[in-house]
């Protein structure tokens, strides 16, 4: 299937590495130039030599995207070394806390909605005027099943909501513009330096099978591949009628019937 967006221009936010690197490879596999911003150079190289061996154009930033003054700065860079953006993933996110509502600060909740929500608000900001003028776009923010659903801590489940919610909006807004965005949300998908890498790494084999039993019906963890397809599908030309939603990537962990 041609996607349709050979020549695109696309930013991925924390694409080094995790759902964000695969976003930017399955991006590059339909010939989109990429961008990928991240914290660390040295990561940021290491994907960026992965992008061109599929034969396209590749930039890299280091850039901390939960502070929304160096948002400007970011978006400025990669105009000047791929042109103006076509394809925006909002991958950047994480928690401040990882406690309930008693145990977690103002300052860390805050903080957890600067990584996960600002930041992306900014950037769909900056890239918007372009798009409105050409009458095309595609925004993509990764979200998460715990912004559906309960679940993980209160700081992560009310960033990735109000994600949610700001995807919506903003798709409907500007749906009449050519621009369509949307949100995926994956479950418990393990990928190196994650999250779920370390919980399988850092406990007993039973406690690991114990969660697989209790809350993946696949029997195993999600991987990136699925997300990044899914991605690249949601910026083609194929999804012209896919707007405002959020799509469940989680092998049926969720328990939502919305």
């Amino acid at each position: 299937m041609d996607l349709g967006i050979k020549g695109r221009v696309a930013l991925v936010t924390g694409g080094s590495r995790g759902l964000g690197r695969q976003c930017a490879l399955s991006l590059a596999g339909e010939g989109v130039d990429v961008a990928i911003c991240g914290r660390t150079e040295s990561t940021l190289d290491s994907t960026l030599g992965e992008i061109r061996l599929q034969g396209v154009r590749a930039a890299g930033v280091v850039a901390d995207i939960s502070d929304t003054s160096a948002v400007e700065s970011l978006h400025r860079k990669v105009v000047d070394e791929l042109g103006q953006v076509d394809i925006l993933v909002n991958n950047v996110g994480g928690s401040r806390s990882r406690d309930d509502i008693v145990g977690t600060s103002l300052e860390d909740f805050k903080g957890t909605f600067d990584l996960n929500l600002f930041g992306g608000f900014e950037l769909m900001r900056q890239v918007i005027p372009h798009m409105r003028e050409q009458r095309w776009g595609r925004i993509i923010n990764i979200a998460s099943i715990w912004g559906r659903e309960h679940g993980g801590n209160i700081s992560y489940m009310s960033a990735k909501a109000a994600l949610i919610g700001a995807t919506k909006h903003a798709g409907l807004s500007l749906a009449g513009d050519g621009i369509l965005v949307n949100s995926i949300a994956p479950g418990s998908i393990a990928h190196a330096e994650g999250s779920w890498e370390r919980f399988q790494n850092d406990n007993p084999p039973d406690v690991v099978a114990s969660f697989i039993e209790q809350n993946l019906p696949m029997g195993k963890f999600g991987w990136p591949e699925p997300v990044g397809d899914l991605c690249a599908f949601l910026a083609s030309e194929r999804a012209d009628l896919i707007t405002g939603a959020c799509i469940v990537v989680d092998g049926g962990q969720s328990s939502s019937m919305i």
